[in-house]
């Protein structure tokens, strides 16, 4: 973990725009959080969504958290019957909110609500926030738990899914301002899990984890793609290698050796979507001692191009 953080702090460039999550540049049109009586077929296989902000020691005012349609029960989220699912979003800040093990666990087992609560939230079927932006803070960047690895601070926001059977879909920004989005130079956002909803139409989404020097392999995990398209590996020795995809309602994996080439370097899982039905999906990415790999609202060092190895023969 510290090689990792180190070499990412080589290239602060690359994600100063990464405050929106899901951003742009991952084509992915929310992340989505069912209530607890919802089927696991839904697609969120735990109900509970975790990320990460970095705020660089270099920006000293306070930052905002926005969310895009916190509530239950408009034309972004997906319901059964009448809407009647609630949603708590937290703030975590302070010792152990990042460094505590639990925090970035896969499997949500113990206290994966680590460090000192900062705000909380709950949103249930409210159309004052339908298709509006809610802002919580200012957060002193202080609040964060330091960590001089990643030059700044870091807040975790929880989602959990409480009652109900319905599913939200939101988006964040990390914000200067509390009115409007506007970007913190240098900052940054990543996760270890997604639970996220694909675009209605045929696209193409990207999740880019970040590969340390020390990975020797890594195994992508996806739930409940309903074998709706391919799910394809891109590094810069890898052009299309294929990955395993999940059928309706079950996990599907695999392996994919990682060559001294692609240490340093970020992969582009890239999950091509066929069908024209909403399709919500969940993705984690872990290296051969099983741990979480973070992945990046933007990718670090942009993403990565296939480099061919042409050969030239003349006569």
């Amino acid at each position: 973990m510290k090689v990792f953080i180190a070499v990412i702090l080589m290239a602060p460039c690359f994600y100063s725009m990464g405050q929106r999550v899901p951003n742009e540049s991952e084509n992915i049109d929310y992340l989505v959080t069912f209530g607890q009586e919802a089927p696991p077929n839904t697609g969120d296989d735990d109900h509970v969504q975790i990320i990460f902000f970095v705020v660089p020691y270099s920006y000293k005012l306070p930052v905002y958290l926005r969310i895009f349609d916190p509530d239950m029960g408009n034309k972004h989220d997906e319901f059964v019957g009448p809407p009647n699912t609630f949603t708590r979003f937290f703030v975590y800040g302070g010792k152990g909110a990042f460094s505590s093990k639990e925090a970035r666990e896969i499997t949500l087992t113990s206290n994966y609500k680590t460090g000192n609560l900062l705000a909380s939230k709950v949103f249930g079927n409210e159309p004052e926030f339908d298709s509006e932006w809610f802002t919580m803070g200012p957060f002193n960047p202080l609040e964060g738990e330091e960590i001089a690895s990643f030059n700044g601070y870091l807040l975790k926001i929880v989602v959990e899914g409480l009652k109900g059977n319905d599913g939200n879909h939101y988006r964040f920004f990390l914000s200067e301002e509390a009115g409007r989005n506007k970007a913190i130079e240098g900052a940054n956002a990543f996760a270890y899990k997604y639970t996220f909803k694909l675009h209605k139409a045929q696209t193409l989404a990207h999740i880019y984890p970040f590969i340390e020097k020390s990975v020797i392999s890594v195994t992508q995990h996806n739930f409940d793609f309903d074998n709706d398209g391919e799910i394809m590996i891109y590094t810069v020795t890898k052009n299309r290698e294929k990955a395993k995809g999940s059928g309706d309602n079950v996990w599907a994996s695999s392996v994919h050796e990682i060559t001294e080439k692609e240490r340093n370097l970020t992969m582009d899982v890239q999950i091509q979507k066929i069908g024209s039905l909403e399709n919500t999906m969940t993705v984690y990415i872990t290296n051969e001692y099983n741990e979480p790999v973070p992945f990046y609202a933007l990718p670090i060092g942009g993403p990565p191009k296939y480099k061919y190895n042409l050969k030239v023969t003349t006569k």
